[in-house]
């Protein structure tokens, strides 16, 4: 679905054919295994348990994808902001020192403050 959602984005004024698509989501798919599968290996070799972004980056140029490693970082970048800002949100609202109950009980006066 999200390959399919993708093509359409991508592609907004061209029809593709059913046949097409099934070929992209196969390709995309075998592409993500052959990936997936060589950082594993290097990452057991590296005598980890988790596979991690540097593991991803070095599959793909071993496996000769060289050329998308600065994108795959621009993306990994903005992966880990979006992260830090989602955590940065997360943890406002434990250092506000107010307990949950409070602000819900503030929140539940204010909508019938609004429905008045």
């Amino acid at each position: 679905a999200a390959i399919n959602k993708m093509i359409k984005e991508t592609l907004p004024n061209v029809r593709v054919a059913n046949d097409a698509r099934e070929l992209v989501v196969n390709c995309c798919t075998e592409f993500i295994h052959l990936i997936s599968s060589e950082a594993n290996e290097i990452c057991n070799k590296s005598e980890k348990k988790t596979i991690s972004p540097e593991h991803v980056i070095q599959a793909l140029e071993s496996l000769g994808f060289g050329s998308y490693i600065s994108e795959v970082k621009e993306v990994l970048q903005e992966c880990k902001t979006v992260a830090l800002k989602r955590r940065k949100a997360s943890s406002r609202l434990e250092n506000l020192g107010i307990p949950e109950e409070e602000l819900l009980r503030q929140q539940q006066e204010l909508f019938a403050k609004v429905s008045e």
